[in-house]
């Protein structure tokens, strides 16, 4: 009897593994799609290429982006209406939404996953919250739209501000609630987004109220500012902007960054030492991202209207264009796995995602989505600057 009870136990448990094996899920294979007309998040699993549920109730995703948490359990996202909302990947829900703004354009999360900061529009400068309770812990004035938020190791931030071309260096390390506060200068006019290198030396800011950019030192004591590319597209009629190249998707390959010309059709090669510009790429239409695979070997460049049905693949060593690709009409962003195998793409206006091989160029799968924009697969919890 008691050998039959035992059978009868064990074979129970056996039908009962595969149903709570599937409640068991890592989080490193898993992303997050933004879908940004329906204000909702598509989770999504790199290995079955495929959506595994959906989160709504994010607000305006117009513009939307988000970082994950050290555990890559959690992703705080930015909405354009202010919206910061903690979500759980596993469970598929809003854990806390909080309205903190009127207009914000981007956060980062501080190295030790304890703060989130975004960065605002409406009503400018910069709010930081606890990231277990979305409480808020700082509040920065600056007196003007700030963007290009990064997180710099050390429990520090970086930001530029719009209106009075600064970069303002917010260190919490001592204090989360009073930052100590350096403001660097002579950045120039009307800075519109920003980068931070992978290794949180350099900062890199675009302008658009002036030709050039400014690249920040932050390993010197103070930060070491260089202007460079002062002279970029002066001889050239610049062309109507009908979408503005994001920096973050700037990239540094080989020693050389690879960086979307403002108003014209090209990508400008800039060596990072001497930050002198080295060569040019014509391309197919205005670059918004500039995407290096992870082995740096090749950049990809999507395009603003009326040319976002496009991609182009671009050689780092002879910078060529070797490849243009048409998956479809509104290529918003590329994201590719953590090692370069695919490639995924958000096609909006087709209402759906596409993964290539991203060296074949072949489609492997697609998954429906709501109007479609970025893609954040959880590994970027582990890389500075994202």
């Amino acid at each position: 009897m008691k050998l039959n009870s035992l059978a009868a136990i064990c074979a129970a448990l056996t039908l009962a593994l595969p149903a709570w094996a599937d409640e068991l899920r890592g989080t490193g294979d898993l992303g997050l799609v933004v879908e940004r007309e329906a204000g909702s998040l598509l989770v999504v699993d790199r290995s079955e290429r495929a959506a595994i549920g959906r989160i709504e109730g994010l607000g305006d995703l117009s513009h939307a982006s988000l970082v994950y948490s050290p555990d890559e359990r959690f992703a705080f996202v930015f909405g354009r209406d202010g919206g910061l909302t903690k979500v759980d990947l596993l469970t598929r829900t809003v854990v806390k939404r909080v309205v903190q703004g009127g207009n914000s354009i981007g956060g980062a999360i501080s190295d030790d996953g304890r703060l989130v900061a975004v960065s605002n529009y409406e009503p400018g400068g910069v709010k930081v919250f606890d990231t277990a309770t979305l409480e808020l812990v700082a509040d920065i004035p600056m007196g003007s739209k700030t963007v290009g938020i990064a997180d710099v190791p050390g429990s520090r931030f970086a930001v530029a501000t719009w209106d009075t071309g600064q970069v303002w260096m917010l260190d919490h390390s001592a204090d989360p609630a009073n930052p100590v506060i350096t403001k660097l200068e002579g950045i120039g006019a009307n800075p519109y987004d920003a980068l931070l290198t992978g290794d949180g030396r350099t900062y890199i800011v675009g302008l658009f109220g002036e030709k050039g950019l400014t690249a920040i030192d932050l390993w010197r004591d103070p930060p070491e500012v260089t202007r460079f590319l002062p002279d970029y597209g002066k001889d050239q009629p610049d062309l109507p902007v009908y979408k503005m190249p994001h920096l973050q998707g700037w990239t540094l390959a080989d020693g050389v960054f690879a960086l979307p010309a403002v108003g014209l059709h090209q990508l400008l090669w800039v060596d990072a030492a001497s930050l002198s510009e080295i060569a040019r790429t014509d391309l197919a239409g205005q670059p918004v991202f500039a995407v290096a695979r992870p082995d740096r070997r090749e950049v990809w460049v999507n395009f603003a209207p009326p040319d976002n049905d496009k991609l182009q693949v671009v050689d780092v060593l002879t910078h060529q264009v070797t490849d243009t690709l048409t998956p479809g009409k509104g290529v918003l962003h590329m994201e590719f796995s953590p090692r370069g195998r695919e490639v995924w793409l958000s096609v909006r206006d087709e209402n759906r995602v596409e993964i290539r091989d991203a060296r074949s160029r072949e489609v492997l799968a697609e998954i429906p989505a709501k109007a479609p924009s970025g893609i954040f697969f959880t590994d970027r919890a582990h890389r500075t600057g994202l």
